[in-house]
């Protein structure tokens, strides 16, 4: 923050009012809210030098040719810091989230922001593309081979063998193979956008849409972009207003280059289907190994989207289409409300490692067992010895001294993962116990915590038992 505070008194001369950090998203940027005699800005930290330098470099260019993106103001020598426009905390996503809670049942207000919206692309990838160095582009110039494989690859590594399914690795290959060199044919000097989505576009006071993370950018085919705005997954766009929009976006483009409508479609049919494969591979490495909430519950609607699209579309990789088409019926990958049973319990006990760990009563075996004593006890103090961890003397030390608590946020790490893949698998008992020396203290403050953490955040009903106090509690699903 101090750095963006520098940052900032180098472009106006002057000491910002408050700097304020803003709530993370997909990105592992980190962004700040400034205030200061030149309003509101906002300062950016970068992990990457180079992908800082390529939003810098596209922000400038697409700005000169007159396309709604944020200013660049100023950047650090290094390129790690930057200050842009404030576009305000609105995004077509959030804008758009009535008709996307319906089902996919959009107002006429939320449509005319569609269409506005795809109406702007044909220029990004077509004039925007005039006069691009596209050697500035991270982190490759074009979109190639290389490229494809590694978006094949993500999703065959990060998503596919998560699910358990077993296949021929060499048959699946030689499928991907071609559906890559497919997806490699000539495409011109246009501009592919990479990730053109809701999320990506805010909307002015104004309802002006701008445009924003486009540093992934580079030389690359138009369909691209249009599958990833209107198979979003999330989304549910009706294929009727799917097809008006793609008319929108067509009447566009051919305002600009000549477009062949019937093979358009047939390479957009490639796309999107490599899309929702492309995303489902995000969505398990940021989800199951980067333990992001947000990406684990988009899992389902992209497997709906791709049953959809296998059910429409003919493509010609018999053992690529085959193994989709069985992944996509797995029961692990339907909506939970759609699985029996209905539901997952957690058994949480505390115990004292003197009586012995707790038994599994399910039957199911596993779990885990955490040991609170490398921890500082508040047993060893005599003002202590007649209270428990759920006592607030013994919770105020617990917590003043912070140990437990450094213990307890590995211990949520672990936990969480594993709670959300016994979801999405519909198993119906997970357990986890915590032991201290005598049961009271260490034990039952974790014990209480976990549970408070599972229920509020997964809403799972949590059985908890505090097993040397004498002491059972439920707290229940959570509707």
């Amino acid at each position: 923050m101090e750095k963006i505070s520098q940052l900032y008194q180098e472009w106006v001369g002057e000491k910002p009012e408050s700097i304020t950090k803003l709530p993370g998203a997909g990105s592992n940027r980190t962004y700040y809210r400034i205030e200061g005699s030149h309003g509101s800005v906002i300062g950016v930290k970068g992990t990457s030098a180079e992908e800082n330098h390529t939003f810098i470099y596209l922000s400038g260019h697409f700005r000169a040719r007159g396309l709604p993106v944020p200013d660049v103001f100023i950047a650090s020598e290094d390129e790690f810091y930057y200050i842009q426009t404030d576009l305000g905390n609105c995004s077509l996503f959030q804008t758009l989230e009535k008709g996307r809670l319906a089902g996919g049942c959009y107002s006429s207000e939320e449509i005319k922001l569609l269409h506005k919206t795809i109406a702007l692309l044909p220029h990004f990838q077509v004039s925007g593309a005039e006069g691009l160095d596209f050697a500035q582009c991270y982190p490759s110039s074009e979109f190639d081979l290389i490229g494809i494989h590694f978006d094949l690859n993500y999703f065959k590594y990060c998503f596919l063998k998560t699910t358990g399914i077993e296949f021929n690795e060499y048959k699946l290959e030689k499928d991907l193979n071609l559906f890559a060199a497919d997806l490699n044919q000539n495409y011109g000097d246009t501009f592919l956008y990479r990730d053109f989505q809701s999320r990506n576009v805010m909307m002015s006071l104004e309802g002006k849409p701008y445009f924003i993370d486009f540093q992934g950018g580079r030389r690359g085919p138009i369909h691209y972009d249009v599958a990833s705005f209107l198979w979003q997954a999330a989304a549910r766009y009706p294929s009727s207003l799917r097809l008006d929009l793609i008319q929108t976006y067509l009447s566009e483009l051919k305002s600009l280059i000549p477009v062949d409508t019937d093979q358009f479609f047939s390479r957009l049919n490639l796309f999107v289907l490599f899309r929702l494969m492309q995303v489902l591979g995000a969505y398990g490495y940021r989800g199951y190994f980067e333990r992001k909430p947000h990406f684990l519950q988009s899992i389902f609607p992209a497997i709906d989207s791709l049953r959809d699209q296998l059910m429409q579309g003919h493509y010609p990789y018999p053992y690529l289409i085959s193994l989709l088409q069985d992944m996509c019926s797995l029961p692990s990958l339907h909506p939970l409300e759609d699985r029996t049973p209905s539901h997952l319990v957690i058994s949480i006990y505390s115990f004292s490692y003197k009586k012995g760990i707790p038994e599994d009563k399910s039957g199911n075996g596993g779990g885990y067992v955490f040991d609170c004593r490398s921890t500082h006890n508040p047993g060893r103090y005599e003002r202590y010895r007649n209270f428990t961890g759920l006592d607030e003397p013994v919770i105020r030390f617990l917590e003043e001294d912070g140990e437990i608590q450094t213990f307890l946020e590995s211990v949520y790490k672990l936990v969480d993962f594993h709670v959300a893949r016994y979801l999405e698998r519909g198993f119906t008992h997970l357990m986890f116990s915590f032991g201290c020396t005598g049961g009271q203290h260490r034990s039952v403050y974790s014990a209480q915590h976990l549970a408070e953490h599972l229920n509020e955040k997964f809403g799972v009903e949590v059985k908890l038992c505090h097993r040397e106090q004498k002491i059972d509690q439920v707290l229940p699903q959570k509707k």
